[in-house]
This record gives structure tokens, sequence and C-alpha cells, in this order.
């Protein structure tokens, strides 16, 4: 009878096990409304915006070419990448995850994401729309040129190759975040990771057929300027939603994004109107992009006032990248991949390490340029000796290019037997 009451006691006197992680709903609707943004962000956003800058005979092959990455990267995020990404690689861990999330196993409703306890499946579904526009934008760089069996086959081992080992190297716990490198919303990770395989791309297709001869203008502004609206609006969810939280950093993550936006749309355009004597409607939107994409990297770590000079130097050296300096070397880059989401990405991916402010994010106390700079380098060097092995091996299989009547004829008749009225 002893020993059961000072049993009884211990037991009473026994502090209760700590509760667990609550789901937390606030940030939850957040981010399943960011996720919805993001994906705006490619269809309709970006097949827009791609489609209008392209001739007319091949603007259905264009905004395919969106609608047909998102699918394939869906299933493959879904399957194997975000796996690959997100998971503990055990001895690789610091340059690839595991297989322990194939198929998404484990993960229930009940699994939550700590970082924001949301549901793991919400923070999957963010992710995997970043994992879609991010191949998506490539394709700017060899609009009007590629066949589209070489875009899927391409698509489907780059994510797996680059892009899914490169997210892991920046926020699954790899050596590129360990180190110190800041990149809030993708500044590495998507914009410098898609538009130096762009250019890579670019380089190996060969210029279009006509390129310096033949009228390549866009066949219709109005098209570009609504997706890039779109991706404008969109990109709030892209920048803000990747606190993960419905928090004052979120709002700080927005306010910088709509302030870089514009201002480095403005750079741009008087830029141009000093330069060109006009101010046209394609290079305020571009330099719109431009802004969105500088200040990916920033949006969380920079004051708005860091947020204003990251757009404001994103728009013109843009512009320079874009427009003279392509132009100068003669390189085929069809919708500036490189020179907006490139030079773009890596003009705010270096302005973080000057600007971050502790005021805003305490983990901006150590932003060292070097730091981004390695972390730059890193991913330039191993996305452009990536992607070259994978074009050879596309081209090895399927072929890289129609031939130069099919290209001459467009794409839209000759790969998908569809044409615009």
């Amino acid at each position: 009878m002893a020993l059961g009451a000072a049993a009884a006691l211990a037991q009473e006197a026994a502090p209760a096990a700590a509760p667990g992680p609550k789901l937390d709903s606030g940030n939850t609707a957040w981010m399943l409304t960011s996720t919805a943004l993001v994906l705006m962000m490619t269809i309709p956003g970006l097949a827009l915006f791609y489609g209008g800058m392209v001739r007319k005979k091949n603007v259905l092959a264009t905004v395919m070419q969106s609608f047909a990455v998102c699918c394939l990267v869906t299933v493959l995020w879904f399957v194997v990448g975000y796996s690959l990404a997100f998971t503990d690689g055990g001895a690789f861990n610091a340059y690839i995850g595991g297989l322990s999330k194939v198929l998404h196993r484990g993960i229930t409703v009940s699994t939550l994401w700590t970082t924001g306890n949301i549901p793991e499946f919400v923070f999957s579904t963010f992710q995997m729309t970043f994992a879609i526009i991010t191949p998506a934008l490539i394709a700017g760089a060899f609009a009007e040129r590629m066949k589209f069996s070489a875009l899927l086959l391409f698509t489907a081992l780059w994510l797996l190759v680059v892009y899914a080992p490169v997210a892991h190297w920046v926020w699954g716990g790899g050596f590129l975040g360990t180190a110190g490198v800041l990149d809030f919303a993708g500044g590495t990770v998507v914009h410098i990771n898609a538009g130096v395989a762009g250019l890579v791309t670019a380089l190996v297709l060969g210029k279009r057929a006509g390129y310096g001869t033949v009228n390549m203008a866009p066949h219709n502004l109005v098209y570009s300027v609504i997706g890039a609206a779109l991706l404008w609006v969109g990109w709030f969810g892209f920048n803000a939603g990747s606190e993960l939280a419905a928090d004052g950093l979120a709002g700080a993550a927005m306010l910088n994004t709509q302030v870089a936006t514009a201002g480095a749309a403005l750079a741009w355009m008087f830029a141009e109107w000093v330069v060109a004597k006009k101010p046209s409607v394609l290079g305020i939107i571009s330099g719109a992009v431009a802004g969105l994409v500088a200040v990916t990297p920033a949006a969380g770590f920079v004051n708005p006032g860091g947020a204003l000079v990251v757009g404001i130097v994103a728009g013109v050296v843009c512009y320079v990248a874009a427009v003279k300096i392509k132009h100068a070397l003669g390189y085929d880059d069809s919708l500036d991949a490189f020179g907006v989401h490139g030079v773009g990405g890596i003009v705010g991916a270096l302005l973080t390490g000057v600007l971050a402010d502790t005021a805003i994010n305490p983990l901006g106390k150590d932003a060292s340029i070097v730091t981004q700079a390695y972390g730059i380098v890193f991913t330039i060097v191993w996305t452009a000796l990536a992607t070259l092995v994978i074009l050879f091996v596309v081209k090895a299989v399927v072929g890289l290019r129609p031939s130069k009547q099919e290209e001459i004829e467009g794409l839209d008749i000759t790969q998908h037997g569809e044409v615009v009225p």
C-alpha cells in the first residue's frame, strides 16, 4: 500500500510531457494563398509574358512550354524532387537530400513543417511552384527554336540534376546554407540557376534562323503586359510567402518587393529613354521583372530603402546586359532569360550581402559580399557544366532543334499542328 501510494505521488509530481508543435491556422492560410499566387506566376503569368514577346507563328508553342513544364515538374516533384531537395541525405547531405520521402512517403495530414507550423503538404506544394517556374524561365532563352520533345526531356533531367541539388544546398541543409549564403526567396536557387542554364542552352542551340536579318519583334505586347502584371502580383507570394508565416517580416518582404519593382521599372525606362530616345512598353515591363528578380534574395533581409537601391541598380544593370552587352556579343538569348534573371539574380544576391539590415532580420548579422559571391560562383559553375552535359544527352536521344524549314514555318504548326487565327 505504501509503495503504491509513493508511486502514485511520484507520477503526480513528474512533469507533463512537452506538447508537440501545433498547426498555426493563420500561417497555413497565408501559405495556401502564397502557393496559389506563385503557381499563377507560371500559368498564366509567364506563359503570357513570354507568349506576347515571340512572333505570332510561335505563340502557341511558347505558352505550351510553360503549361507542359508545369505539369511535368508537378509529377516529378511529387515523386522524387521534393525528397531530394528537402530530406536528410546522410553522408551526402551537404550536396543532396535522400529518398526517404519519395512519393511523399510518411507525410500525412497531421505532419507539420516546423518553420511556421504549417502542414508539410502545403510546404511541399509551395516549393513545387518554385520548381515549376525555374525551368519555365529557362525556356525564354531558347524560345522559337527547340523541339518540344527536347524541352520535355531537358526539363526532367535538369530538375533532378540541377534544380533539386541547388535547392538542397541553399534551403535543405546543404553546404551553401550552412556557409551563410543568404537567399530569402530564390535569387540563387531560381534566378541565377535559370539564367545561367538559359545562356548555356542558347549558346549550344545557336541563333534563331534569320537572327539579325529577319524582323523578330514581339507579336502582341499587350499579352506581355498582362503577363508581367500577373508576375508582379504573384511575386508577393513568392517573396513574402518565403517567410512561411503571416508576420512582420512577411510584411517587410512584401513592401520591399513593391518598392524594388517600381524602382527598377523606372530605372530601365529612363535609361532606355536617354539612350534610345523613347521609353518603350517592353522596356518598362522588362525593368519591372528585373526588379522582382533582384529583390528576391534580399526581400527578407533589407529595409525598404535598401530595396529601392536594389531595384534601381538592377534596372540599369539589366538594361545594359539585356540590350547592349547581348547585342555587342551577338548571342541569341531570345527573351533575355540571362540578361534579366541571371544578371538580376547576381545583382540582388551581391547587394543582399551589402545591404542586409539586422533590424529587419537578425540573420543578416553575418551578411558578407564574399559569402554571397561564393554561393553565386559555385551555382554558376555547377549549373553551366551540368546543363551542358544534359544538353548533349538530349541531343543524342531526341535532338535539340527542329529543321531549319520547320523553324521558318513556325513551331506552332510544325510541333503542335495548330495555329493562331
